[in-house]
C-alpha cells in the first residue's frame, strides 16, 4: 500500500485528487494521511468527499475514512468500469474538480461513460467549466480520448446548483503531446456570464477590455443565464489557437467594480502572452497526469510553459510515487520546458 502525506508541497486537495485518480488507474491501494493539512479547515470538505466516493464508485473501491473532516483515508481499488453515473457535491463546491478526478480512470475504461455532475460550475477556487471544456478536454482529444460536455445549469458560489454531463469514449492507448511553439493564428474570445445580476455588469466588463485592446466587436459576448440558481458573474478571455486554447478568468465580487475585474483578467492574459509560451500555468498542472499515463505506455510528451507553480510541482511528486516515469523540468524566471517520458522510478 502506498502511503501519501497530504501535507506535502502545497498541502491542499490536489494531492488527494491526483492520488485517487492514479490509484484507480494503476489499481494500487493507498493510504492518505494529513489530508489538506495546509488549509484553514483541514480534512475532507464536501467536494473532496464527493471525489473520494465518485472514484470509488467507478473502480468498486473499498474505502475507509470517507467522512466530512476526515484527515485519513484508505482506498483499495478494484476493476474500473465504464457506464452511467451521477455525482452530486451538494454545495457550491467545484463539480469540475470532481470530474477531473474521475476522468483518468474512465478515459482508460473498457466501455464509454456518461456522467452527470451537480455542484459548482464556476467557483473562484477552481477552474471554471469553460476551462475544462475548451482548454483541457481538446488536449485529451489529441491524446485519443473523445469527450463532450453539455451544461444544463450554471452554478456560482455560494448558491451552487450547477449541473453538467460529461460523455467519455475511452482510449486504451494514449498519444503523447508536443506543445512547444506558440501558434500565430491565435485569436481572442471574450465572454462575460451574468446570473441573477444586471446584464450591464457583463457589458461593462467587455467594454473595458475592448477599450484597452481594440479587439473586434465580434470577439465579445455577454451571456445572461436563464433560470439562474443564484447570483454570479465571471468574465473570461480565451486565447484560441488550433494547437491550444488558454482560458483566463476573473470572478465578479460584491463591492468590486466590473471594470476592475475586467482589467485583472486582461493583465493575466497579457502576462501569459509576454512569456511567449503555448501552455499557461493551470493547463500545465492539469496536463501532468494524462502525460504521465501516456509516458507509462511509451509515449513521450513535451511542452513549454511559464515557471511551474507550487501546485504543479506537488502534482509531479505524486505522479512519481505511482508511475515509472522520468520528468525533466528546465526553467528560468520567465518560462520553462517539461518533458515526460517512461523511465524507472528512483
Amino acid at each position: 500500500m502506498i502511503e501519501i502525506d497530504g501535507s506535502q508541497g502545497e498541502g491542499g486537495g490536489q494531492i488527494l485528487r491526483s492520488s485517487l485518480a492514479l490509484a484507480a488507474v494503476t489499481k494500487q491501494p493507498i493510504r492518505i494521511v494529513n489530508i489538506r493539512a495546509g488549509r484553514r479547515k483541514p480534512g475532507l470538505m464536501r467536494q473532496h468527499l464527493t471525489s473520494v466516493r465518485a472514484v470509488g464508485a467507478v473502480c468498486d473501491a473499498v474505502i475507509e475514512g470517507d467522512a466530512i473532516g476526515s484527515q485519513l483515508i484508505t482506498f483499495e481499488p478494484n476493476e474500473t468500469r465504464g457506464g452511467n453515473f451521477d455525482f452530486k457535491v451538494g454545495t457550491a463546491g467545484s463539480a469540475v474538480l470532481v470530474a477531473q478526478t474521475v476522468l483518468p480512470a474512465l478515459m482508460l475504461a473498457d466501455h464509454p461513460s456518461s456522467v452527470t455532475f451537480e455542484g459548482g460550475t464556476h467557483n473562484p477556487a477552481a477552474p471554471p467549466l469553460d476551462f475544462f471544456r475548451d482548454s483541457f478536454l481538446p488536449q485529451l482529444a489529441k491524446m485519443g480520448v473523445a469527450s463532450e460536455v453539455e451544461i444544463e445549469a450554471y452554478g456560482f458560489y455560494p448558491a451552487g446548483g450547477g449541473k453538467f454531463q460529461l460523455n467519455i469514449t475511452p482510449c486504451r492507448t494514449l498519444n503523447g503531446l508536443t506543445l512547444i511553439e506558440c501558434d500565430p493564428k491565435a485569436s481572442p474570445r471574450v465572454t462575460a456570464i451574468v446570473s441573477a445580476i444586471p446584464k450591464s455588469v457583463g457589458q461593462r466588463e467587455c467594454d473595458t477590455i475592448r477599450r484597452k485592446t481594440n479587439w473586434a466587436a465580434d470577439c465579445f459576448h455577454v451571456h445572461e443565464v436563464s433560470q439562474p440558481r443564484g447570483p454570479g458573474n465571471v468574465v473570461m478571455i480565451q486565447w484560441a489557437a488550433p494547437s491550444v486554447t488558454e482560458t483566463f478568468t476573473g470572478f465578479g465580487k460584491v463591492g468590486v467594480k466590473a471594470e476592475h475585474i475586467a482589467r485583472g483578467v486582461l493583465r493575466q492574459t497579457r502576462a501569459h502572452l509576454a512569456r511567449d509560451v503555448p501552455v499557461g500555468e493551470h493547463l500545465a498542472d492539469q496536463l501532468m497526469l494524462p502525460l504521465g499515463l501516456a509516458a507509462m505506455q511509451g509515449r513521450c510528451s513535451e511542452f513549454r510553459s511559464g515557471p511551474l507553480s507550487r501546485h504543479s510541482k506537488t502534482h509531479l511528486d505524486v505522479l512519481e510515487l505511482f508511475l515509472d516515469i522520468k520528468v525533466d523540468v528546465q526553467e528560468d524566471d520567465e518560462s520553462g520546458s517539461v518533458t515526460v517520458r517512461f523511465g524507472p522510478r528512483g
